[in-house]
């Protein structure tokens, strides 16, 4: 199994080693960024539109960016979506850049976690549970039991929105990156680890928009709900 390579200490001597500003964050393509973030507007409009519970205008209370990095989700997309945004992020140089700069000065930015996800328990009920490109650090037990913790932090109209990048392997498999001690999941990986968790997968798309020339794994996002 892929994940069983996965080590915490490595991950965070990795990203330790990274530059706190939206280069790093990217992994040298920070080009993407807008694109990304468009993305992400488009993905949750759809959301809103297709779960009754859910508000389908105005901003949700209370949203938190999970493994938030330097907050650059926050500032571009979640801070206008939602009245404030908690952050969770395991590196103290990255969580610094979220505590000192102008949303949590503004109040948008509310609670900063300086903690793994792995140990991350949610002491608030969320309206809108955001994870980018970091849940690729958790082995997929440990997945499975955080996606049950902020399940069970969702507030009545609630959802967790997931946005990784998909295995491309030829055998089907998940693949190890000992760069950063991370997995990336094949999409019939995570479908199996959500049904785990006990969540309904209510709408899954495709990012749209990277360039080609940049040869960059597939993006899917996943929206999901508590299975009744």
């Amino acid at each position: 199994m892929a994940d069983s390579n996965i080590n915490h200490a490595t991950s965070l001597e990795y990203w330790n080693s990274v530059a706190p500003d939206v280069n790093g964050m990217l992994g040298g393509f920070p080009q993407i960024s807008r694109i990304d973030l468009r993305g992400s507007s488009s993905f949750l409009a759809k959301i809103r539109r297709l779960v009754p519970a859910i508000p389908s205008t105005g901003a949700l209370p209370l949203g938190v960016d999970c493994g938030a990095g330097i907050g650059r989700v926050t500032e571009g997309f979640l801070s206008n979506v939602c009245e404030v945004v908690d952050v969770v992020e395991p590196v103290e140089n990255f969580a610094r850049v979220v505590r000192e700069g102008p949303l949590k000065k503004a109040g948008k930015v509310g609670d900063v976690f300086v903690v793994g996800l792995e140990s991350w328990v949610p002491g608030k009920e969320y309206d809108l549970v955001w994870n980018q490109w970091c849940l690729g650090h958790l082995t997929d037990a440990q997945l499975v039991a955080y996606l049950v913790r902020c399940r069970e932090a969702l507030s009545e109209g609630g959802v967790i929105v997931i946005k990784e990048n998909m295995s491309t392997a030829s055998d089907g498999q998940d693949v190890y990156d000992e760069v950063d001690s991370s997995v990336t999941r094949t999409d019939d990986k995570f479908r199996m680890l959500f049904k785990e968790a006990g969540l309904n997968l209510i709408k899954s798309e495709e990012q749209a928009g990277f360039p080609p020339s940049l040869k960059l794994f597939p993006v899917r996002f996943y929206a999901l709900r508590p299975a009744t």
